[in-house]
């Protein structure tokens, strides 16, 4: 009689915005004052940080960032290019109609999916909103294709809320730094606003996705140019020494 296999554990899952990175687990919250240098030396150089979507009115950064997910700004950028043109108000967008659309998103992942929403919030914004984008957050949350994340790059972006939106760079960039060590992206949104300085919510949204789109990348950070390397508890000297900042 064979002896029964054991159990196999179940592989705990990764949140969904994780990139390959490998995350240490840090105490939190973390100590205020090096917090404070974080963003002083990101401010230093980046004092007017943007989002890379190239848009024009607060409906074509909707439509922008409806487009960004699993995308990159700059594939976006290279289709709103064109599209924009021929649609950059929601009457013109519903003239051009979802088969119309296709043609101008196609090298965007999950194009049909989005073309069916970019439709379908052009509607609701010309129908139920005048013509305007809605720039609140229940209702901009409202709109088809338009999540929490979305929401808040746009009410961010236009200066109408400090928001933070926890995509991959955020999510990854806020735990290596050990602003926050949740393991869902609502709950680093949590984390870290009450971490970061009031003064620094506007705009450490770009901060953060900036310093992890172009330095603290997922595989291949680059520490040895990072200029908040001293104030990261995960730099590889201090991990290989099981230390922390």
């Amino acid at each position: 009689m064979k002896p029964p296999k054991p159990a196999l554990r179940p592989t705990p899952k990764r949140p969904a915005v994780m990139t390959g990175a490998v995350i240490p687990t840090l105490g939190w919250p973390p100590d205020e004052d090096r917090v404070e240098a974080i963003f002083a030396r990101l401010a230093a150089v980046m004092p007017d940080p943007k989002t890379e979507l190239t848009f024009s009115s607060p409906y074509t950064l909707v439509v922008a960032v409806a487009l960004s997910a699993q995308a990159t700004d700059v594939a976006v950028n290279k289709a709103t290019d064109k599209l924009f043109k021929v649609a950059d108000t929601p009457v013109k967008m519903l003239a051009l109609g979802e088969e119309g659309l296709v043609p101008y998103i196609a090298s965007i992942g999950l194009y049909r999916n989005k073309a069916k929403n970019v439709i379908a919030l052009s509607r609701i914004v010309l129908e139920q909103h005048g013509g305007e984008v809605p720039l609140n957050r229940a209702d901009l949350q409202g709109l088809p294709g338009v999540g929490r994340k979305t929401a808040s790059v746009v009410l961010n972006e236009l200066g109408i809320e400090a928001a933070i939106a926890v995509d991959t760079h955020v999510f990854r960039v806020s735990h290596r730094l050990g602003l926050a060590n949740a393991a869902t992206p609502d709950k680093v949104e949590a984390q870290l606003f009450r971490v970061v300085p009031e003064g620094w919510l506007p705009k450490a949204h770009h901060w953060l996705i900036l310093h992890g789109r172009y330095t603290c990348t997922a595989r291949k950070p680059k520490c040895s140019a990072c200029l908040i390397s001293d104030l990261c508890p995960s730099r590889p000297d201090l991990v290989a020494m099981g230390e922390a900042v």
